[in-house]
């Protein structure tokens, strides 16, 4: 349970915030690369951190991401055009470069361009994803290479989803590991719908015990079901602050599934799905997580409705009340649609004063505190935990034990490259 301050502290993002101006000091998914695919391709919008930003590829291949607004007379620069290395707006023809440098001025007989800056901030291009860094330009980390963004885009998949809730309630609900057997489960493996196997050690084990190591990006945490008599499932997570997920993949032992959780305001998140297989082996297509996450473009995700759900609060996520009496839990098609719909139920911003936590919700205490803890590092003008390039290693790994053997030390050593 927090308080009501704590609450607002840790769920809203504006700047000046405490938790906006904490996360400012990280590099941020912005959108993904593909949404700019090429030199002098239409602009994006982009809502990030409570801001409404425009992204663009200049036509030296250079990522831009300014503010939307023209300063002129405040129209928007969406509809402006992307050419000769800036984006002009078509009102009156002002022209901004990457940097954010006005550097035409159409209607004026005597320009004055040289005086007129807006917003811009620093990009990089990693992964898939176009990365956003909008805190003070002497704290700038070093960039964010995670191991997803080193092997071959042949090894790795990346979607996106807009949730319709604050991004803290959306984190806490993927990093919370005990809901996933219960909200997730298929009641028959004689279905085609997607969810966890009746046969899964995540059914066939008790329910887990949840253990949380603190580390110097964030910790790593293991969910442990007895299995009987004779044996322990133990899954092994990282969470890299402020909000990525690492998770072992059910698609095997050489690929990691996770996700980033990126605020667009105070009351949605973008959240970034991907996996990717540090082996020698691509990714397959067809056993990739997105076969029943959820998350597949046009399938289940409208790219041209700002990638929201196709299955959202306005048709209560499409429950089928048959599907759920005898083929799955929730009756919900896809696992983080189920997601999404119990997370969004809470509210826009859940209230945490009214809530009762347990022994299971372990990972999610410790990620507030951790969370707190970077607040007030960043009011001392310190350096939060998670900017260091500690986390370019880590993995997600799981592994059943003889019931009494000492698991840590193997799996651990299997949770870095």
């Amino acid at each position: 349970m927090l308080d009501h301050a704590l609450n607002d502290a840790l769920s809203r993002v504006g700047s000046g915030t405490p938790m906006g101006e904490t996360m400012r000091r990280y590099w941020l998914p912005a959108l993904l690369s593909m949404e700019v695919p090429e030199p002098d391709c239409p602009p994006v919008r982009v809502s990030l951190m409570g801001e409404e930003l425009l992204a663009f590829r200049s036509t030296d291949g250079k990522i831009g991401l300014v503010q939307e607004a023209c300063p002129h007379r405040r129209a928007s620069l969406y509809f402006g055009r992307n050419e000769e290395c800036g984006i002009r707006c078509v009102y009156h023809g002002w022209k901004f470069d990457v940097e954010g440098n006005c550097v035409d001025q159409m209607n004026e007989p005597r320009q004055f361009k040289e005086r007129v800056k807006i917003t811009a901030y620093p990009t990089l291009d990693m992964g898939g994803v176009i990365w956003a860094y909008l805190g003070p330009a002497d704290k700038r980390p070093a960039p964010p290479e995670f191991e997803l963004t080193q092997v071959p885009a042949t090894h790795r998949y990346m979607t996106k989803v807009w949730q319709e809730c604050n991004w803290l309630q959306a984190m806490e609900g993927g990093i919370d590991t005990s809901h996933a057997p219960i909200l997730h489960r298929k009641l028959t493996d004689e279905t085609e719908e997607p969810g966890i196997s009746p046969n899964s050690p995540f059914l066939q084990g008790a329910a887990p015990d949840i253990e949380v190591e603190t580390t110097d990006y964030g910790y790593r945490y293991f969910g442990i079901r007895p299995m009987g008599e004779d044996q322990t499932f133990v899954r092994g997570y990282q969470y890299v602050m402020p909000f990525t997920q690492l998770r072992p993949s059910r698609y095997g032992k050489t690929v990691v599934d996770g996700h980033f959780w990126v605020p667009m305001d105070d009351h949605n998140v973008m959240v970034y799905n991907f996996g990717y297989s540090w082996g020698t082996d691509p990714l397959p297509v067809n056993q990739s997580a997105l076969k029943d996450s959820g998350n597949n473009l046009d399938e289940d995700v409208d790219p041209s409705n700002g990638f929201r759900s196709i299955r959202n609060r306005d048709n209560n996520y499409m429950l089928d009340r048959e599907v759920q009496k005898t083929q799955t839990f929730t009756g919900i098609h896809g696992i983080n649609a189920q997601d999404r719909a119990i997370q969004e139920s809470m509210g826009p911003i859940v209230d945490r004063t009214k809530e009762f936590l347990g022994p299971a919700d372990m990972a999610i205490i410790a990620a507030r505190k951790l969370l707190e803890q970077a607040i007030e590092t960043v009011k001392d003008d310190g350096d939060p935990m998670g900017v260091a390039p500690t986390y370019y290693n880590i993995r997600a790994a799981e592994g059943m034990f003889p019931k009494g053997e000492a698991w840590r030390e193997s799996l651990v050593s299997r949770m870095h490259s």
